[in-house]
């Protein structure tokens, strides 16, 4: 047992009970009342001390009974703030209120949590109701729940294992990272942080764009991984398939360690492998894994805010910043030995205010290596202006109108889907568009619903219309499409724009529409997100007049006459000039930029770009490459 605990017992009064560990965090019990209500200072001391975070809460001997907590929760909070639930974490003397207005249960400065807290002993913490029901984000709160008893054992060995080889003392040591995937390539990101204490998987996803064989997995079977519960950790920077399609594979495989993400970045991973799993039962296929081990993944998360730092190992401590990628997307700060070397996981940004979320953050404590993607690195890869290209969409939506056809936009499920409606509900809001319906088909609505459940995630205009009562996400002009009969009405109907996945055309309900909308020269399907090489939409992109749907279709054959066109600029993904702009303005500069998660000529050329204007190292690893940081 570490000597920390010893420290804060010799340091605080004979009142405390009992010391635990919540992963890196420290939880304190007591059964004195009236140090409860008074202990402030005293931990306030012992922080500065150990420099971690210590939380004191009641024991249960002195807690009040669940139906006295629940009328004196209600008595104390308005009724404006239209409390949907109280439950209670027995084991951690927790109480949570969820509610549609968490700010007026916290009160000014957190007056009304201070006396639930001080009248019941329960320590209270505050989860948002969605404005739009979310049954993924339920059962996800559920699963946290009902494994109260695993996770208290859970968390406490992990802080176990992290202070157990604990040295605040600078350490000399190697570091390396391996590249399982995601490598002159867009898919299967998979990177693997290996010192001599600690072995952490960053990301580990799938090659969505493609149906089967090898290069659709990362490579986890290579000697540096070895047995999968060496591995200390998992982290994962956001949603997105092709970052974490295949973490409940590891859990599958007996992973039973912790993974670090943000919560919408859990509650959204777990709708969209559940969806994935979907997809492998309608062809008639084995799932590469079942409910059971997205649900242990659930289990053994571990979310984190921005700003939030945090020590995952013996060695390492992270601290998550904003990407502005998606919703939740967070690029990594790694400390490795304390100081020894800084790490900088990126993973997927956007280096420029959205509608939807802010720019990715661009300054960091220390940075002497960062990695950045290439999606759209390469020198053709020069976005226009937004508001030209808004106003192109504009004008390509009005064209298709007047001639009485209809608008595919096919989207990725998180992100920018959830941007495409904002600018299509400001457009018909203002009158720069008539208002005609607006169909969101697929995984859309679900992932929306997690948007309304985690608006401090999002920019500060959204943040506001949600708190606001003006939630652009539920305006009367979205129309939720949920059934082949609905889908074949709007197919039959008159003029509109209908968003669906998948945003590659891989599968899915814009597959349905562009089949039955190809063969009209009067209608338009925009693509406003990557389209991978092999995918359908690729083919479409770059103008095949006949296509094979594969095999789901029986490998049917269509003829494309509708108008494509491509929305270069509308991409959650920084381009060219935004990704050269966030190196120039990055505080601190690197010694060594790695550039990944690209076609390799794309890589290539940013990389030499880089090199030749800020004469930094550029390394463009291929995968099962290791490089040594340190």
């Amino acid at each position: 047992m570490p000597d920390i605990l010893k420290t804060i017992k010799e340091e605080l009064p004979s009142v405390i009970s009992d010391a635990v560990f919540e992963g890196a965090n420290i939880v304190l019990y007591t059964e004195d009342k009236e140090f409860f209500k008074n202990s402030e200072e005293h931990i306030k001391k012992v922080v500065l001390k150990i420099k971690k975070r210590v939380e004191l809460r009641a024991e249960k001997t002195i807690l009040a009974s669940e139906s006295d907590t629940e009328k004196t929760i209600r008595g104390l909070v308005p009724e404006d703030s239209e409390i949907t639930n109280v439950i209670f974490d027995v084991q951690r003397s927790i109480v949570v209120i969820e509610a549609k207005r968490p700010g007026l249960v916290i009160g000014k400065q957190g007056s009304i949590l201070s006396n639930i807290k001080k009248s019941t002993f329960w320590s209270p913490t505050i989860q948002r109701s969605p404005a739009i029901p979310s049954k993924i984000t339920e059962k996800i709160r559920s699963v946290l729940y009902a494994n109260n008893n695993y996770r208290r054992k859970f968390l406490n060995d992990i802080g176990k294992k992290i202070y157990n080889d604990w040295n605040p003392e600078k350490k000399d040591m190697w570091v390396r990272l391996t590249f399982l995937g995601g490598s002159s390539q867009v898919g299967r990101s998979c990177l693997l942080l290996h010192t001599p204490f600690s072995k952490v998987l960053l990301d580990c996803g799938i090659n969505a764009a493609i149906s089967e064989g090898p290069e659709k997995f990362p490579y986890l079977n290579v000697g540096e991984i070895g047995d999968i519960n060496s591995l200390d950790a998992i982290i994962l920077s956001h949603a997105h398939l092709d970052h974490c399609g295949l973490v409940p594979y590891l859990y599958r495989m007996g992973y039973r360690g912790p993974i670090y993400l943000t919560a919408p970045t859990r509650d959204i991973s777990a709708l969209l492998q559940l969806d994935l799993m979907g997809v492998a039962y309608k062809k008639a296929e084995f799932p590469l894994y079942k409910t059971e081990d997205i649900k242990e993944m659930v289990k053994h998360s571990i979310s984190l805010e921005y700003n939030e730092v945090n020590d995952i190992t013996p060695d390492i401590r992270i601290t998550f910043y904003n990407a502005g990628h998606v919703l939740g997307s967070a690029q990594v700060h790694i400390n490795i030995g304390n100081g020894l070397h800084n790490f900088v996981y990126s993973a997927d940004t956007k280096y420029a205010k959205t509608r939807l979320l802010d720019a990715a953050v661009n300054r960091f404590p220390r940075v002497e290596t960062i990695q950045i993607e290439s999606t759209y690195g390469g020198k053709e890869d020069i976005l226009p202006p937004k508001k030209e290209i808004e106003d192109k969409f504009i004008e390509l939506v009005k064209e298709t109108i007047e001639k009485k056809g209809k608008v595919l936009l096919p989207e990725l499920g998180l992100g920018h889907a959830q941007e495409t409606m904002l600018r299509v509900e400001e457009a018909i809001r203002t009158g720069v568009l008539p208002k005609i319906p607006v169909y969101i088909d697929g995984m859309i609505w679900d992932i929306n619903a997690i948007h309304t459940a985690y608006p401090d995630f999002l920019s500060a205009n959204v943040r506001n219309q949600i708190f606001q009562d003006n939630n652009p996400f539920i305006s009367d002009i979205f129309k939720r499409v949920g059934s082949n009969i609905e889908r074949k009405e709007v197919i039959e109907g008159g003029p509109c724009i209908i968003i669906a996945t998948s945003g590659m055309l891989v599968g899915g309900a814009s597959v349905e529409y562009f089949k039955q909308m190809a063969d009209n020269p009067n209608n338009l399907i925009a693509f406003g997100c990557f389209q991978a090489i092999g995918s359908l939409g690729r083919q479409v992109k770059d103008g095949a007049r006949e296509v094979h749907l594969g095999g789901d279709y029986g490998n049917e054959k269509v003829s494309v006459n509708l108008r494509v066109e491509t929305l270069y600029g509308l991409s959650a993904h920084s381009g060219r000039n935004e990704l050269l702009q966030y190196i120039n303005r990055l505080t601190p500069k690197p010694k060594k930029i790695i550039i990944n998660h690209g076609e390799p000529s794309k890589s290539m050329d940013l990389a030499s770009t880089i090199y030749r204007a800020k004469k930094i190292e550029t390394i463009v690893p291929k995968n099962l490459e290791t490089i040594r940081l340190k």
